[in-house]
């Protein structure tokens, strides 16, 4: 008997919380929702939007996906918008802020807002457009990106476009910043279990893919997946492995999407490439392939995130959902998702010596990971999959339109 989507999800979250969703989408049949950002593939946001734009139109929802049109000199801009928000001391010309604000008004001016009931609009590239539409529905701007220290003249110059927003929704309780639109949600994103990049393999179809790659499993694998992007830090992981590789023998795999809306991704990607050259057994990796990313979750005997900064870190809970434990930094909302001692362990950004004993720990201590692993792949079935997030934005729906 053939399943429809919806219905798959009660293996693994359960009967209660599809009746949930449900219920919740009653009162909300036939709603028009439009979800904006910047691009439809290369990060965790393209990738949600993936399984939860048709999982909405399942329950009731008529659910549709706009893309920012957007020129290379744009993102060059809204990477800086991107780092300022991050706490990087950022100036933008007037001519930087004039393409911005360009951009978004033709995108206001010919996205189909006029369309429908609620418009959701993803990080800062097409954050201001509601400047530039009418104003006839709620609007909702989700932030992905760690708000904790924003650069402050840049944070004012987005704030006078936040403040027109009817809610606000961020990831982490940390990034609920004071001066935001009264409706604050905190809602943390969620991998989908039946997608590719997290479906089950087996075995043999693990070693294929990496055989595929020229990647074999003769020595325990390290790995990052991550955009090569300085917030990353993959220069960092590259440190750890080197350290980690005087005590074990051991092979590093970095994977990472040039994604289209990030600029400086080629730049760190050829700083990556010189440090890696002197180094053996790495692998670097720069092709989509969700598949791939899968198999190398699965293969992995230890999976890095040494961000200096992150808004959530979706790869985590990725890495976790296949039970491999995690050794990550102390920032932003991974630590929703790394509990030390229990699904894996925190370190501090820059600490590469303590990231490098926890690896070796795990690394000589097998029976570690697997108990790691487990306990960690529980921990995103009860709090990271996509029914939960579903179902919150749901409720969110129905708070803002009063239902």
């Amino acid at each position: 008997m053939k399943y429809l989507d919806i219905e798959r999800y009660i293996d693994v979250a359960g009967e209660t919380v599809v009746a949930e969703i449900f219920a919740a989408a009653r009162p909300l049949y036939g709603l028009r929702v439009l979800e904006t950002n910047s691009t439809f593939h290369g990060g965790g946001v393209a990738g949600m939007l993936h399984s939860l734009i048709p999982l909405l139109n399942e329950v009731g929802i008529d659910a549709d996906w706009a893309l920012l049109y957007g020129e290379p000199e744009l993102f060059q801009v809204t990477k800086k918008i991107h780092n300022a928000l991050q706490g990087e001391p950022v100036d933008l010309s007037d001519e930087e802020i004039a393409i911005y604000l360009r951009v978004n008004e033709t995108f206001a001016l010919y996205s189909p807002i006029h369309l429908h009931d609620l418009i959701v609009v993803h990080d800062p590239q097409p954050l201001p457009m509601i400047r530039y539409a009418p104003r006839r529905v709620p609007w909702i701007w989700r932030c992905h990106i760690d708000l904790s220290s924003p650069y402050p003249p840049v944070w004012d110059f987005l704030r006078a476009f936040i403040l027109r927003y009817d809610a606000v929704v961020v990831s982490s309780e940390a990034f609920a910043k004071p001066g935001l639109p009264t409706e604050i949600a905190i809602i943390p994103p969620a991998i989908d279990p039946f997608s590719a990049i997290n479906k089950e393999l087996s075995p043999e179809e693990v070693r294929k893919e990496l055989e595929a790659h020229g990647i074999s499993l003769e020595k325990p694998l390290l790995l990052q997946v991550s955009r090569f992007d300085k917030w990353k830090d993959p220069l960092g992981v590259l440190k750890v492995y080197e350290l980690v590789k005087q005590k074990v023998d051991c092979q590093l795999v970095l994977i990472g999407n040039m994604a289209l809306d990030d600029p400086e991704g080629p730049v760190i990607f050829e700083q990556v490439q010189a440090q890696a050259a002197r180094l053996a057994d790495v692998h670097l990796v720069t092709i989509t392939d969700p598949l791939l990313v899968n198999a190398l979750q699965r293969a992995a005997a230890v999976v890095f995130q040494l961000s200096r900064r992150e808004g959530f870190g979706l790869t985590v809970s990725e890495a976790l959902w296949k039970g491999t434990p995690v050794v990550a930094t102390n920032v932003g909302g991974i630590t929703k998702q790394v509990i030390p001692g229990v699904t894996g362990f925190l370190v501090e950004p820059g600490d590469y010596q303590a990231a490098a004993e926890a690896t070796i720990q795990l690394l000589q201590n097998p029976e570690l990971r697997l108990r790691l692993g487990a306990q960690g792949k529980e921990h995103v079935r009860q709090n990271f999959l996509i029914t939960r997030l579903l179902l919150d934005r749901l409720r969110l729906f129905r708070k803002i339109l009063g239902k």
